[in-house]
């Protein structure tokens, strides 16, 4: 497998606390791979390690290839930029990043570019791209005061790819967003991940999560809880199923009907809605309407309520926790 990330035994201690546990992280290459934790569950400070301003207490990690080791004096920050190619390998986000606000959009990136050592051409050519890519033509004279927190973010993440980097670590880069700000920051993921580079984001927002990530890792209380495909992590929850029918006109015979289908624990009817309780999780719609219909109803309308992301995110933490899910 090609990673991008790989973490084992990864280990943060301040003093009695331990933020990070032992913690297995595999990210592979070129996928938009999502972070997901309560507060306090350690994610930032795995980032932080990741990125080279922490030092861990026990465990290795390797970011594109390179190897680092928690045992290293000079700190991480220093092991990884042992090569001057290699800083320009990762782009590194912040919770609610916050800029000079008498800066113009376009000074802050030309000031990050000199930072970054780029020279006057590369930055002329790479500062309007970005600004592009982030939905901000047109306001890169603007004052930075003067942004809402979505364009705050935007730019940003236009920051984050000043130096081209392969791979982009964003830490809730939707905190505090409201929801067309949201959207605004979902589609730039995505375009960051059409060219190729691979995006590791850290967020407590399933729902958004469900919308850009391919991959997904649950960690609580530093400790990785699952970590794979988004939709095998979905999957993960395999209890009955719930089917939501609307019929034009409901019937005792159409009650009936449905309640004597073997996969069909009860059915509930208000109005012309059923509420049918499945014994199984497999999709069951076709032999439901097929009895529907012989019974002489008529569907206006039919859904399935299965286990999405957040319903496995709660059951893993009240599980870890000790809880009974609520």
């Amino acid at each position: 497998m090609d990673l991008a990330i790989e973490t084992n035994g990864l280990t943060k201690k301040y003093g009695s606390l331990t933020a990070v546990n032992r913690l297995d992280l595999r990210v592979k290459r070129k996928t938009i791979h999502g972070f997901l934790g309560p507060n306090g569950a350690g994610k930032t400070t795995t980032i932080k390690i990741l990125v080279g301003l922490l030092k861990p207490n026990e465990g290795t990690v390797r970011v594109l290839g390179q190897e680092l080791h928690g045992d290293k004096t000079a700190g991480f920050l220093n092991s990884f930029y042992e090569q001057a190619d290699s800083r320009l390998s990762i782009g590194y986000m912040p919770e609610l990043p916050k800029f000079p606000k008498h800066l113009k959009g376009s000074e802050l990136l030309d000031i990050y570019g000199q930072m970054y050592g780029m020279t006057q051409q590369h930055r002329n050519e790479q500062i309007p791209k970005l600004i592009e890519l982030v939905g901000l033509k047109g306001r890169e004279n603007d004052l930075i005061g003067k942004y809402s927190k979505g364009m705050q973010q935007r730019i940003g993440i236009a920051q984050t790819l000043l130096n081209n980097p392969e791979l982009v670590i964003l830490d809730e880069p939707s905190l505090g967003l409201d929801p067309v700000g949201m959207v605004e920051v979902r589609e730039v993921v995505k375009e960051i991940a059409k060219e190729g580079r691979t995006v590791l984001v850290s967020s407590h927002l399933l729902f958004e999560v469900e919308q850009i990530c391919t991959d997904v890792t649950i960690i609580n209380r530093g400790t990785a809880l699952v970590s794979d495909t988004l939709q095998r992590v979905s999957g993960l929850i395999e209890g009955p199923a719930m089917l939501h029918v609307e019929v034009a006109k409901t019937s005792d015979k159409i009650v009936n009907a449905v309640k004597k289908l073997p996969s069909v624990t009860s059915v509930v009817q208000t109005g012309n809605t059923l509420r049918i309780q499945m014994k199984t999780h497999e999709d069951t719609r076709a032999q439901v309407s097929q009895e529907i219909t012989m019974s002489g109803g008529i569907i206006i309308g039919m859904s399935q309520k299965t286990s999405n992301l957040e319903d496995v995110f709660i059951q893993l933490i009240h599980k870890d926790q000790g809880e009974k899910p609520r």
